[in-house]
């Protein structure tokens, strides 16, 4: 399926649903999961954990409080226990799963970030390939707009760069 690429802060986009780059007991911590629980300035965190422990590559689904959706898809590419490293299994399942979820949900847009690759420790450029690939093979029933988010310069030149050769 088409997606788009673009760079900003995912607390800040307006969607359907947001993805929350999330761990196996969906506390919200630090990177997007801070920036989704800041912005959504209400018991999002408790609501995540009321929800856990999914198995990793599961999903969980919150309201989104005062972010601009409907949803927060706490997608788990990252365990926590062991090592607490994201595998390329892992994203590829959380992606996979996210994608499914959004669209039972009817979900038209969707804004997902690069699973697994920030405190989970994965590889960016490798975790971004998983997750685009993933986007790039889902046949939609509902999702008509994916924007995969990065924040920084330097993570959307290669979201970018990644996508831009998947999508040839």
């Amino acid at each position: 399926m088409e997606f788009d690429v673009i760079q900003g802060d995912i607390a800040r986009q307006e969607a359907d649903a947001l993805v929350n780059a999330a761990g196996t007991s969906l506390r919200m911590g630090s990177g997007v999961a801070g920036a989704l629980r800041r912005g959504a300035d209400g018991p999002i965190n408790e609501a995540a954990m009321e929800k856990g422990p999914v198995d990793l590559g599961g999903v969980a689904v919150t309201d989104a409080y005062d972010l601009d959706a409907e949803y927060v898809i706490h997608a788990a590419a990252m365990p926590h226990y062991g090592d607490g490293r994201a595998t390329a299994e892992s994203i590829r399942e959380a992606t996979r799963n996210t994608l499914e979820r959004a669209d039972e949900l009817g979900c038209a847009s969707l804004v997902i970030p690069a699973l697994g690759c920030g405190a989970a420790g994965f590889d960016l450029r490798t975790g971004v390939r998983f997750v685009a690939e993933a986007i790039d093979a889902h046949e939609p029933d509902s999702i008509a707009d994916v924007r995969f988010i990065a924040y920084s310069d330097g993570e959307h030149e290669v979201v970018r760069e990644v996508a831009d050769d998947v999508r040839s």
